[in-house]
């Protein structure tokens, strides 16, 4: 087991119910295969050979038969919930298997399964940022394009300040309980959320901006799979 197994372990609990529509597959883009293995695998195996991490809760459609079928094997716990409606609600599912635990006020590191390239460095520098800041804290990176504002018609109408402005990326972690208290915060409130940063945000808290690597993308479209493909040869390189 790792060596963070001590009185606030950190589970990772992966969001794995999506359908990927974007992606143009009749297969869940987390079981495309990246290389010899799926992306699931690969984020799995990313995530779990992190000594920071104690285990996972991987959050699957009720209806999922793929999951079972790769056999996927870790020395490190693996449990599953079912995934809701929608990502929040799907989060929530996980906190929720994670209390059942009764552990001592864990953390609870949410990640998309489709981003199966984050570095290790950029999770040492998460779990430094997180376990040392009230707020928990988040992966991103600043923009550095030019930003449109657009009108009805999809035209140009004004350039946007991008002073300030970050990408916002995942691994995101803060303490479990805190997080269950967000993520219940917006759904009694319906609140439309993109990420679990917003829901602490919703709370009035400020999580901490950790600046990360442009090579973890999230695999959304079939082009990514490439970039994917380039990126992991150069990181296994």
């Amino acid at each position: 087991m790792s060596s963070y197994a001590n009185s606030s372990p950190i589970w990772a609990i992966v969001p794995a119910s999506g359908v990927g529509k974007r992606m143009q597959s009749s297969t869940p883009k987390q079981y495309l295969k990246l290389g010899e293995k799926t992306i699931i695998e690969h984020t799995l195996d990313r995530l779990l050979s992190f000594d920071g991490i104690y285990g996972v809760i991987l959050v699957l459609r009720a209806d999922d038969t793929d999951w079972p079928g790769l056999n996927y094997q870790s020395e490190k716990p693996i449990l599953t919930a079912t995934g809701g409606e929608e990502r929040k609600h799907s989060v929530f599912n996980g906190l929720l298997k994670l209390r059942k635990l009764d552990l001592d006020d864990p953390y609870a590191l949410v990640h998309d399964a489709v981003r199966p390239l984050v570095p290790h460095r950029d999770l040492v520098c998460l779990v430094e940022a997180a376990t040392n800041h009230e707020a928990g804290a988040l992966l991103a990176l600043p923009i550095t394009d030019t930003i449109k504002q657009q009108d009805e018609q999809g035209n140009s109408i004004k350039s946007v300040a991008r002073e300030g402005l970050w990408r916002a990326f995942t691994p995101q972690l803060f303490r479990a309980n805190l997080l269950h208290q967000a993520l219940n915060h917006v759904l009694q409130n319906n609140l439309e959320i993109t990420d679990d940063a917003a829901a602490i945000e919703a709370l009035g808290m400020k999580p901490k901006l950790v600046p990360c690597s442009a090579e973890n993308i999230k695999l959304t479209h079939p082009e990514d799979l490439s970039l994917a493909e380039q990126i992991l040869s150069r990181q296994s390189a």
